[in-house]
């Protein structure tokens, strides 16, 4: 079932991405150096109870964190544990919330100081094929323009789209429908509509598209250890277009 959002809905569903946005900023602002990625969680679980909500992921299936923490060849799903990043790392920052019965939900990926040319392309270009797959989520479009925007860019730079793990629908679930696959074709798929809120999210590898879960059932790693790069916004399907709920204030 697909539920479309009433502006009042949106309204609180925004108030979830924004406390989601804000929150990141937190986390970015530690990622450094010898930092763990427990001491990452830690900074996502305060700040959720600060604002008087609860951390989305943590008790989700059983997930044991407030955060997923996914390190250099880790697509999704990372859980943090005492790993110290070092210099040189990147690290998939993957962060929701619950306010008020609403979700936000978002991620982005982060260099731990100084990083490799090719690793910096390739958040660059994976953040950038979130936007493009946003721009083309207007009423009247399908799923696959969103989708064929998003695998287009990421292709052409030379990179591969993770098959395994897509976007959703989102509001008062974390996971809603439609799903929102990050690869497919132009005028396929779901006909978006005004009142949609979806979580974008490309995951983009730097070698092969596979994907492996590790024995936690969780940490999701490229299949040839090559390096993955996250990146999630959630938004809204309005009349006049597409806008993105997860910035900060």
């Amino acid at each position: 079932m697909i539920y479309l959002k009433t502006a009042e809905e949106i309204d609180k569903i925004r108030r979830a991405s924004v406390a989601v946005a804000n929150g990141l900023l937190k986390i970015r602002a530690a990622v450094s150096p010898g930092v763990t990625l427990k001491e990452l969680d830690r900074i996502a679980e305060s700040h959720a109870r600060e604002i008087g909500g609860r951390p989305a992921f943590k008790g989700y299936r059983s997930y044991p964190a407030s955060l997923c923490t996914s390190v250099n060849y880790v697509v999704v799903h990372g859980i943090p544990d005492d790993y110290r990043l070092k210099e040189g790392d990147i690290v998939g920052i993957d962060y929701g919330i619950v306010l008020d019965d609403f979700y936000g939900d978002s991620a982005m990926t982060v260099p731990v100081g100084s990083v490799s040319p090719r690793a910096e392309q390739l958040m660059q270009v994976t953040e950038e094929s979130l936007l493009r797959g946003i721009a083309q989520a207007i009423p009247g479009n399908r799923i696959g323009d969103v989708s064929h925007a998003v695998q287009s860019y990421a292709e052409a730079a030379g990179f591969s789209v993770v098959r395994n793990f897509v976007g959703h629908g989102i509001g008062r679930r974390l996971h809603e429908e439609p799903q929102v696959p990050n690869y497919g074709n132009q005028g396929k798929g779901l006909k978006l509509e005004q009142g949609l809120v979806l979580a974008i999210e490309p995951m983009i590898n730097e070698g092969t598209h596979e994907t492996v879960i590790l024995e936690d059932g969780w940490t999701a790693v490229t299949k040839d250890r090559k390096l993955s790069a996250h990146f999630e916004h959630t938004i809204a399907i309005l009349r006049e277009g597409p806008v993105i709920l997860t910035r900060p204030e």
